[in-house]
């Protein structure tokens, strides 16, 4: 047996991932610490998906690939076997990888193997059409328990073809039944809302046709089997990095097979690619994990904070933010806006952010979007007075902006009309009173960065709120050879300017938003700092919002508000409660501290400085969610920090009746043997060991209606 071993890659001391080749056998094996990915070419030079799951480190365990028998002339064997990236071609009758049409109406398309090169912690498997000179090169790449798959089609050939579907790639789990999907759906103000269901034969679509994310599904999923739990049984997840249009296709075959292909939505999608052009798909990103749902989110959010987050595991802790919104709307000037930082400032508040209304003529949301030059009126000493005094008192500045908005009462739009997203002679759908720029065209581009680039040159700005306050209409870029790209272009053209004013002001940090939670993927989070999570930030319903968020993307950048109260539904929770939900990601502050009182503003101070204290096991910890409040009457969450001296326990109770005692808490991630020290909230210590904490519970004592605490748990 003639076996090469092509690349390896350390990532740790404990984890490695490596990729190995068996000539013999044409078979790939990428492995994790957590995973194994088996790829193989069978008897027809087809490169097929072997298997995907645990570890298997036996290499010699795996025979060659080979096709799946024809079983009737309706079940033909391409249909049955397991292809790692199919063309739209032949026998199969699924959902296809790569589908395309020919200027002659040719249609059909079959991928044969080619060739393969590896580099280092890369490898990349070439496809080609078995007529055309149609290439596809399929990337891997290999991560700390996650495995990266992404694709380029190139056009070789002497004519021009339109592709139609253009899929990132396929996921696999190994043949059997009883499998189940877990996914997050929502909608403005209720984001990331956790659903589980059996997986049954046919299709269920996961999409965004909004031109971004959406609030309404996230292109992120866990599969899994039998009798799973939080912290046992196998769970399979994957995630794209796309924040444009995206379909996730969650197929069960007639054979008890479930795959997911994943990429670009061909939804009124048509990308025409000339001879010499090619299209590249976003990335789409796999693992596996063994201990449940909380294990497959921790190894989630582990491979985000080190591959996907800028800066990575260098990044700085998420600093304590002020906006000042709430507190004064539009209605923003020089004194009232110092008199706010003042305020800030004393509860221990380290970046201070100006929202809405400090430029052009914003009174309202009817005006001025566009453009992006300092109100005089109300800063006639222009912005360096506010900034300056800002930074005295301790803190950094950031500034509201949404450079992809037009007002069509703006100096702007009245220049350049033919710079939104129209069609010739339709109407021109306004939401929030705005229209959108298309990106795509590249003075528009130009024009975004430049003024985002000028205010962070000219001022001592540390950070940009970037929103974004609606979706896509009449997505039509007139004069384009190709309309439809607009649905690509604008978003690499987005990702562009971002990547551009990072690269410039190093030290810029940026948050990612869009009427909340509607732009959030693996995509705009390798170059935003943070994202704002939804617009509704009252802290019951956070709890829900914040643990669907949570089994995809990890709290280090999930932003989350103390606000006034009542809000959003007329709920009164206590400040103590909205404190500790908020100190579960990334805190910030946005009530009218000008309202606050003696009370209000110590009990700041003392949570702000706690989170302090924790932030950085919340923001990089291992997260454990004990009970969740779509089942509890008590809500808890655990975070265990890497090196294990620091957990933190949160838990919150919405209601009680008969005078019932909350029930102990089973903590998760210590070690049996140690003794903890345990600093309650009220003040309380105690001394146990890690097996009594998770094995007998820890008793919060929570009796009233909204009441909540912390528990801060070192080890000796």
């Amino acid at each position: 047996m003639f076996r090469i071993v092509l690349a390896t890659l350390a990532l740790s001391a404990a984890l490695s991932a490596q990729i190995t080749f068996n000539a013999e056998r044409k078979l790939w094996f990428l492995s994790t610490a957590t995973s194994t990915c088996v790829l193989g070419v069978n008897e027809r030079n087809e490169l097929q998906t072997v298997y995907w799951g645990a570890p298997i480190t036996r290499e010699a365990d795996f025979p060659a690939a080979h096709s799946t028998p024809e079983r009737s002339s309706f079940d033909p064997s391409e249909t049955r076997t397991r292809e790692e990236y199919p063309g739209w071609g032949g026998r199969r009758f699924f959902e296809p990888a790569l589908k395309i049409s020919r200027a002659d109406g040719d249609r059909d398309l079959v991928l044969k193997y080619a060739s393969y090169t590896i580099a280092n912690d890369s490898l990349t498997i070439h496809l080609k059409d078995i007529h055309d000179d149609i290439g596809v090169s399929l990337f891997y790449k290999l991560h700390d328990g996650v495995l990266e798959k992404s694709s380029k089609i190139d056009n070789n050939t002497h004519q021009e073809f339109t592709i139609e579907s253009a899929q990132s790639g396929v996921w696999s789990m190994p043949p059997g039944d009883g499998y189940k999907l877990t996914y997050v759906s929502g909608r403005w103000a209720a984001e990331s809302q956790l659903h589980q269901e059996p997986i049954h034969p046919g299709m269920k679509i996961l999409e965004s046709r909004r031109g971004t994310t959406s609030h309404n599904m996230n292109p992120w999923f866990m599969i899994d089997q039998g009798e799973t739990t939080e912290e046992h049984g196998n769970v399979w997840f994957g995630a794209l990095g796309s924040s444009g249009n995206w379909r996730l296709t969650v197929e069960e075959t007639p054979y008890q097979e479930v795959r997911v292909t994943g990429g670009y939505n061909p939804f009124d999608f048509g990308i025409v690619l000339k001879p010499g052009e090619s299209l590249s798909t976003p990335p789409f990103y796999g693992g596996f994990s063994d201990r449940g749902y909380g294990g497959a989110s921790r190894t989630l959010h582990r491979f985000e904070r080190e591959a996907i987050f800028p800066g990575g595991v260098q990044s700085r802790l998420r600093p304590v933010l002020y906006n000042s919104w709430e507190a004064t709307t539009f209605h923003v000037d020089e004194p009232g806006q110092k008199a706010l930082a003042a305020k800030a400032a004393a509860l221990g508040v380290e970046l201070f952010v100006i929202d809405d209304g400090w430029f052009g003529a914003r009174n309202d949301d009817h005006a001025g979007l566009g453009d992006w030059v300092v109100n005089k009126k109300k800063f006639p000493n222009d912005l360096q007075p506010l900034i300056a005094e800002v930074n005295r008192l301790g803190m950094d500045f950031g500034l509201w902006v949404e450079p992809e908005m037009v007002n069509p009462n703006s100096d702007l739009y009245r220049a350049h009309p033919d710079w939104v997203m129209n069609f010739t002679g339709r109407p021109r759908s306004e939401l929030r009173n705005q229209l959108i720029l298309n990106l795509a065209k590249p003075e528009v581009k130009e024009y975004i960065f430049g003024f985002l680039d000028r205010l962070a040159s000219t001022y001592n700005i540390r950070y940009f709120k970037w929103d974004m306050n609606r979706s896509f209409s009449e997505p039509g870029w007139p004069g384009a050879a190709n309309q439809k790209a607009i649905w690509i272009d604008y978003v690499l053209a987005y990702y562009d300017i971002l990547d551009r004013l990072r690269a410039k002001h190093p030290k810029l940090e940026i948050e990612g938003c869009s009427g909340g939670g509607g732009r959030i993927d693996l995509g705009v989070l390798k170059r935003v700092d943070e994202v704002w999570t939804s617009d509704n930030t009252e802290a019951f319903d956070r709890l829900r919002i914040q643990e669907g968020f949570s089994y995809a993307y990890a709290p280090k950048v999930m932003s989350a508000w103390v606000t006034d109260v009542p809000n959003m539904n007329g709920r009164s929770v206590p400040l103590q409660f909205r404190f500790l939900v908020a100190m579960q990601g990334a805190l910030g502050i946005g009530a009218n501290l000008n309202r606050w009182s003696e009370a209000d503003t110590a009990l700041a101070k003392k949570m702000i400085a706690l989170d302090k204290e924790i932030r950085q096991t919340v923001q990089t910890g291992a997260l454990y969610r004990l009970l969740s409040p779509r089942t509890s009457d008590v809500i808890a969450n655990q975070y265990v920090s890497g090196d294990g001296r620091q957990s933190v326990l949160f838990a919150f109770r919405h209601a009680q009746q008969f005078d019932l005692p909350a029930e102990a808490i089973h903590l998760e991630g210590l070690a049996p043997q140690a003794v903890y020290g345990l600093q309650y909230l009220n003040g309380r210590t105690a001394e146990l060991s890690g097996a009594y904490l998770m094995r007998h519970g820890v008793d919060v004592n929570l009796r009233g209606d909204y009441d909540s605490t912390s528990v801060v748990i070192t080890r000796r």
